[in-house]
């Protein structure tokens, strides 16, 4: 519940708590409201009841929406929501501990514009475009939890925000890169080099995050160049055991092309879902499964680099059972795409304070470390080639069955049925 702001956890720990915890997802939540009501803002980083340095980028917004996009909504619903919109759109009188420092600049913008030297702590000019994108992925998660509840004037506001990480896009290399008040992109720019503009991480790793708009980043890169760079992308990284090899740091992996052992990355192998190629997600997601993750004492569960608060070992639990969301349960309406799951069988109790099902079962079926790749999907009994379910299919109860095969199969399907930009 402490530092860190939920930075990267849309991807792992608020999707296994809305799974399979979902009270402990709404206890987080009234704690985070308590730090709201006792100081006025949302918690960037909080210790012993004190602000303290966390990211800087304040991702609690998003486990906000996406508590009640799941149907988790057994908290003070506007006092959340006015913590939220105050966490994305305000900036005066704002105190280091809640980050977003640079919030003001995002808005007046429209993207936060790069500094090479700042005055304070470097949360506040150091990291443009990672922050860029970030703020656009929270915003677009408050847009659609504003939209719902009619909040029509944040809607709009925060609905623009949310594109904000094309500006950063630069459209000549195919990746996102600092840029200045002025509109012109930073010169002497080494997509490989972290830090400048970009919070532990690079260019490379991050011009895959968009998780918000994942359609328009294939339409906008070309289904064929995204598929073939994030696929050789992963080629690569696997010589470093997808990460920073076997160095036993936190930041081992920024600056290479793919770094599993950080927040910033952990979405990117499921985003073959979105761009016709799903038998790539299901093969890289497997590679990370079996290689990053380990008994061995140097890499372990993942702990040889950035684990913050479980959040690598969270990832796995979600991987390993062929289920995940890239956009982090910030659509109104959350899907979990398919994935390959490493177990035969796998049985979710739910929830009977918030889900209307018992139980939720998946089967793969003639499953092996050959047969990694889905063939078909069964699911409570009818065929489907989508590779998406609703959540709330899925809260219901039922029975998926998987049929597992040695043949990669990428059928012409639809990536979401939620409308890009809505």
């Amino acid at each position: 519940y402490n530092t860190d702001a939920i930075w990267g956890g849309y991807w792992n720990l608020t999707q296994l708590w809305a799974l399979a915890y979902p009270e402990y997802y709404s206890d987080f939540i009234k704690s985070q409201l308590l730090v709201y009501k006792d100081a006025g803002w949302l918690g960037d980083g909080i210790a012993n009841s004190r602000y303290v340095s966390g990211v800087g980028t304040n991702m609690v917004s998003i486990a906000f929406a996406g508590a009640y996009n799941a149907g988790i909504r057994d908290f003070n619903v506007p006092l959340a929501y006015e913590a939220a919109r105050k966490n994305e759109l305000e900036w005066k009188d704002r105190p280091a501990g809640a980050g977003k420092l640079d919030v003001d600049r995002f808005r007046q913008y429209g993207y936060v514009n790069h500094l090479d030297s700042g005055k304070g702590g470097t949360e506040r000019w150091q990291f443009s475009v990672s922050h860029t994108l970030e703020y656009a992925f929270s915003g677009y998660a408050v847009a659609q939890w504003a939209r719902q509840l009619g909040e029509q004037e944040d809607y709009i506001e925060l609905l623009r925000l949310s594109k904000a990480w094309e500006k950063v896009y630069d459209s000549t290399l195919h990746l996102v890169r600092p840029r200045l008040a002025n509109g012109s992109f930073i010169e002497r720019f080494d997509p490989s080099k972290p830090w400048r503009g970009f919070q532990e991480g690079n260019a490379w790793q991050y011009t895959f995050f968009v998780p918000h708009q994942p359609e328009e980043l294939v339409k906008k890169m070309g289904a064929e160049k995204f598929n073939q760079r994030l696929d050789s992308i992963f080629t690569i990284a696997e010589k470093a055991m997808f990460g920073g090899g076997a160095n036993i740091d936190a930041f081992a992996g920024v600056a290479g092309i793919y770094n599993h052992g950080n927040q910033p990355n952990l979405h990117v192998s499921w985003l073959f879902n979105y761009s016709g190629r799903p038998s790539l997600t299901q093969k890289w997601v497997r590679a990370i499964c079996n290689v990053f993750y380990g008994t061995e004492g140097i890499h372990g569960y993942g702990f040889g680099q950035d684990e913050d608060q479980g959040q690598l070992g969270a990832w796995y639990v979600m991987s390993s059972i062929g289920l995940f969301d890239v956009k982090g349960l910030s659509e109104p309406k959350p899907e979990m795409e398919i994935g390959s799951p490493l177990f035969n069988k796998i049985t979710i109790r739910l929830s009977p304070r918030y889900y209307s099902g018992k139980k939720f079962v998946i089967e793969a079926k003639n499953n092996s470390a050959v047969n990694q790749y889905v063939q078909t999907i069964r699911l409570n009994g009818r065929s489907q080639q989508r590779l998406f379910i609703p959540w709330e299919k899925i809260t219901k109860g039922g029975k998926m069955i998987l049929q597992m095969g040695p043949r990669p199969v990428d059928v012409n399907i639809d990536a979401s049925v939620n409308a890009v930009g809505k």
